[in-house]
């Protein structure tokens, strides 16, 4: 199941595999590199915390996303978005 929706899903690519993103830490403008698997990351320069802008995901709405991301993934991107509800 899981690969028949991973052939359909282009929505699960990028939690399935993470691209990089450069955005500049607020807090000293230093370039830090955010996956899109996470919402925030820690400046590596100045320690403040750099955020990225929550998009929706199939993980708000897929009932296969449990499945279809994995367990550790799923429940790790659930907790970055602060939701303890599992689907």
């Amino acid at each position: 199941m899981v690969n028949e929706v991973l052939e359909r899903c282009g929505g699960s690519q990028k939690n399935v595999t993470p691209i990089p993103t450069l955005k500049n830490c607020p807090g000293c403008g230093e370039e830090v590199e955010i996956w899109s698997d996470e919402l925030k990351t820690k400046c590596g320069k100045c320690g403040i915390t750099v955020t990225m802008e929550a998009t929706p995901s199939c993980i708000d709405w897929c009932r296969a996303a449990k499945e279809c991301l994995g367990e550790d993934n799923y429940n790790r991107m659930m907790k970055a978005r602060g939701k303890n509800n599992q689907l």
